[in-house]
């Protein structure tokens, strides 16, 4: 198992032990902070659900553009947007593992005799105009 693999199939595991923790936190207690200087636990479940946007631009953009909208009113909200950003990753890891497979196959290519193709652009055998 590759570093992706590995990271494709933690997700699968942790995201949705994530999601009950979320769904977990009482309705009424979302302002609970176990002491005066610490987030409150809305704000630490909204940072938690917004690295996951944060991701999102990471692997369509290769820049983390951060927002800090404010945290939603219920805690199905917050699980909701907690499973749409960990399904937008994680379809974007899967597009990232077929691409490894890909770009480490067409690495055999010329020893192989053969001519690399454009895959994301031109190649030294292929300009990808034709």
């Amino acid at each position: 198992m590759n570093d992706l693999e590995f990271c494709i199939a933690t997700r699968r595991r942790e995201a949705p032990a994530f999601a009950r923790v979320l769904r977990a936190m009482p309705q009424d207690r979302l302002d609970y902070q176990p002491e005066p200087r610490s987030r409150t636990a809305a704000a630490l479940a909204w940072t938690i659900v917004c690295e996951e946007t944060a991701l999102v631009s990471l692997l369509d953009t290769g820049t983390i553009e951060w927002t800090t909208a404010k945290p939603p009113a219920t805690v199905e909200e917050f699980a909701a947007a907690y499973e749409q950003g960990a399904a937008d990753v994680d379809a974007r890891l899967a597009r990232l593992e077929e691409a490894g497979w890909r770009g480490q196959l067409s690495t055999y290519l010329r020893p192989m005799g053969g001519k690399v193709p454009a895959i994301y652009g031109p190649s030294a055998d292929d300009s990808g105009q034709g």
